[in-house]
């Protein structure tokens, strides 16, 4: 399967690619989608993948012999295996019928492929406004350089470097936040291999993290931060904590050679006004629905 760039590139309303996820727009190309059809059969991970550092095989591919690709409009569909399976249709184009034909097809790969889950994935640019349906994300960018410093705060650092006594805290705070992802992060820490969790401390306790903390090369072998699990304890939010864990994860950054960072933010949620409000850059959304 080969794309036609001058069919597909004004379909991109976000940077987005199958399988990969958000990109820096400077390396947005022909060749990432060439590289995630390519690498479909494979099982591996493409080098710049960032969910290589969470699994030894790629558990989602594109089903090649399934995309539809045309002047006006691109599906382009995957398989995750993770759970009891996903179909994701993404839908590159903005006809007026196209999430009905995505849907269609969502459902039928699902029942082909006996995936439990089908869905569509849709996108919309930074000054558009996105699907009130289904689960929306805005995709993010913080660059890093002279004209972007980061400043880390004072009374975040990283668990490691706490006492023994408040070390023995995380877990309590990873099964409180286990919905945000802290209990997988912890499982991975005990595990071993996974790079710095900055935290925030009170009374003894963790109460806030940011992590874990890792730097790759992308696609043109740029440095990127890649994203974070990212959590204040309920009663803990409105002091300020998220915002001084934020900075203190982009002077990590800065100081181990990030280049930028993407993030992925629930449109509207306190993540995505902190964003926000710190100056990041908004690349589009993105639009998930079930079907």
């Amino acid at each position: 399967m080969r794309f036609r760039w001058d069919w597909l590139r004004p379909q991109i309303t976000a940077p987005y690619v199958p399988t990969i996820g958000p990109v820096h727009p400077d390396t947005l190309g022909q060749h990432l989608f060439a590289d995630v059809v390519a690498n479909a059969p494979t099982g591996r991970f493409l080098p710049y993948d960032k969910d290589q550092r969470w699994s030894d095989v790629k558990a989602e591919r594109v089903l090649v012999e399934d995309i539809a690709h045309s002047p006006s409009e691109t599906l382009l569909p995957t398989l995750s295996r993770r759970g009891a399976g996903t179909v994701s249709v993404h839908l590159y184009g903005t006809r007026p019928d196209g999430h009905d034909r995505a849907a269609d097809l969502a459902v039928k790969l699902c029942a082909t492929h006996d995936a439990a889950t089908g869905r569509v994935v849709s996108f919309a640019g930074p000054e558009e406004q996105p699907a009130a349906q289904g689960q929306v994300t805005r995709v993010q960018l913080h660059e890093f350089g002279p004209e972007h410093p980061a400043h880390a705060p004072e009374g975040v650092r990283p668990l490691t470097d706490c006492p023994a006594s408040v070390q023995a805290t995380f877990p309590r705070f990873a099964e409180l936040l286990a919905d945000e992802g802290f209990a997988f992060l912890h499982g991975r820490m005990r595990a071993g291999g996974v790079c710095p969790v900055l935290v925030a401390v009170d009374e003894g306790r963790v109460v806030g993290a940011i992590g874990p903390m890792e730097v790759m090369p992308d696609s043109r072998g740029a440095v990127r931060l890649l994203p974070q699990y990212f959590g204040i304890l309920p009663e803990q939010r409105g002091r300020g904590l998220g915002r001084a864990l934020w900075r203190a994860a982009m002077g990590w950054g800065q100081e181990n050679g990030a280049a930028y960072q993407l993030l992925q933010t629930e449109v509207d949620g306190a993540s995505d006004h902190l964003c926000r409000s710190e100056g990041l850059r908004s690349l589009g959304f993105v639009c998930v629905t079930k079907v």
